[in-house]
C-alpha cells in the first residue's frame, strides 16, 4: 500500500468516525448519555494517527530528496559495485533516475541501485 492510498483510507475512516460519533449523539438515550470523555480521546487518537501517517509521508520524500542527492554526488566518480549477477565491477556513474521508487545510477549499460556500491573513488 502507498502512502498516498494509506493517508486517504485513513480520512475515510476518520470521517466515518465523525459521522457514526454524530448518528450515536443523535440516538443516545438522554438519561444516559454516552461518556464524552471516551469519544473525545477515540478522535484525540485518530488525529494523532492522521498526523503520524502525513509525518511518515515527509521522511519517504526527504528519504527519496536524500537519495538523490547522494546519487548526484557521483555522477562522474569511479564506483565498485556488486553487478546483477554478484561479480564485482567497477564504472564510471553516467547518469542518476529513478526506476519503481528505487534510485538507479547509470554505469556503462548497468543499472546499479545505491545499495550495490561497494566504493567511490574520484
Amino acid at each position: 500500500m502507498s502512502t498516498t492510498s494509506a493517508a486517504s483510507s485513513a480520512t475515510v475512516s476518520q470521517n466515518q468516525f465523525l459521522q457514526l460519533m454524530v448518528t450515536q449523539l443523535k440516538s443516545q438515550d438522554p438519561l444516559t448519555p454516552t461518556d464524552n470523555g471516551q469519544m473525545l480521546a477515540q478522535l484525540a487518537q485518530f488525529s494523532t494517527l492522521s498526523g503520524m501517517q502525513q509525518l511518515n509521508t515527509s521522511f519517504g520524500d526527504m528519504l527519496t530528496l536524500q537519495e538523490i542527492t547522494q546519487g548526484t554526488g557521483l555522477i562522474g566518480k569511479k564506483v565498485a559495485y556488486n553487478s546483477s549477477s554478484g561479480t564485482a565491477t567497477s564504472g564510471t556513474v553516467g547518469s542518476v533516475g529513478m526506476s519503481n521508487g528505487q534510485m538507479t545510477l547509470q554505469i556503462g549499460s548497468d543499472s546499479v541501485q545505491l545499495s550495490q556500491i561497494t566504493g567511490v573513488t574520484a
